[in-house]
């Protein structure tokens, strides 16, 4: 089933607070600090392409791909006007492209979405296989602190012009799994309000499971920081950023 069906008509608008040049100019500073130069890019999980356009402007090769078709109409809408990017309906879990890239990318807390250990190895492996020798792959996840302390257990909830959401949130901490409970009340005429539900899960991990994970899939050279800088780790750290060099 399509997690994001319906969410992704709002998605956008939920997500105005996220500056996604920001987050693009950030890539850029890890290109330069790593000495990367990509020509050609895999952006995995791209949702409705906030970051792909800003990859697309700058002229870089890009491969989209995402597990929503929903998602990927509302990123058509924004990236069909680029000659350089390609859309693909894939899963991060057994997508095969039959290609390589000099860069491989995820964010916005994509991988969390994969909740099972075995799973997220099969990830790995396949950006492993899709890199380039020296490619770099770069992702973000919200930290277990995050999931846990600042997320788990609370309730939040959001009045906006045309969209009235309440978030409720519950921490598994035998699994490690929070799960999110989203109720929407969405107008389009600015008096009707209709109702529907989403339900999302993201998976709490610590951050030397995923540099584990990451040098079973064949990564040795991985460092992290705390995103969106190159400050060391901290224990209320809320987002780490992962860059791993095939």
């Amino acid at each position: 089933m399509d997690i994001y069906n319906r969410f992704a008509n709002i998605y956008d608008e939920l997500m105005i607070d996220f500056n996604y040049e920001d987050w693009f100019n950030y890539i850029e500073k890890i290109f330069k600090k790593y000495n990367r130069e990509p020509k050609k890019i895999l952006e995995m999980a791209c949702g409705t392409g906030n970051l792909s356009y800003y990859l697309a402007k700058r002229g870089y090769r890009l491969t989209c791909f995402d597990l929503s078709s929903d998602m990927l109409s509302r990123a058509y809408d924004k990236l069909r006007k680029f000659k350089n990017v390609r859309l693909m309906n894939q899963n991060m879990i057994n997508f095969n492209l039959n290609e390589s890239f000099d860069s491989i990318i995820s964010i916005c807390d994509s991988i969390n979405y994969i909740t099972e250990k075995e799973d997220l190895l099969k990830v790995f492996r396949n950006v492993w296989n899709h890199l380039e020798d020296n490619g770099i792959f770069i992702f973000d996840i919200n930290s277990h602190y995050k999931l846990k302390h600042i997320i788990g257990n609370n309730t939040f909830i959001e009045d906006r012009e045309d969209v009235f959401y309440s978030w409720q949130n519950y921490y598994d901490d035998s699994e490690e799994i929070c799960e999110f409970y989203l109720t929407f009340f969405c107008s389009n005429d600015g008096e009707c309000f209709e109702r529907f539900d989403e339900e999302h899960k993201e998976k709490a991990y610590k951050e030397d499971e995923i540099i584990e994970l990451l040098k079973e899939a064949g990564f040795k050279t991985i460092d992290s920081f705390e995103a969106f800088g190159f400050e060391k780790i901290r224990k209320e750290t809320e987002r780490i950023n992962f860059i791993a060099i095939k």
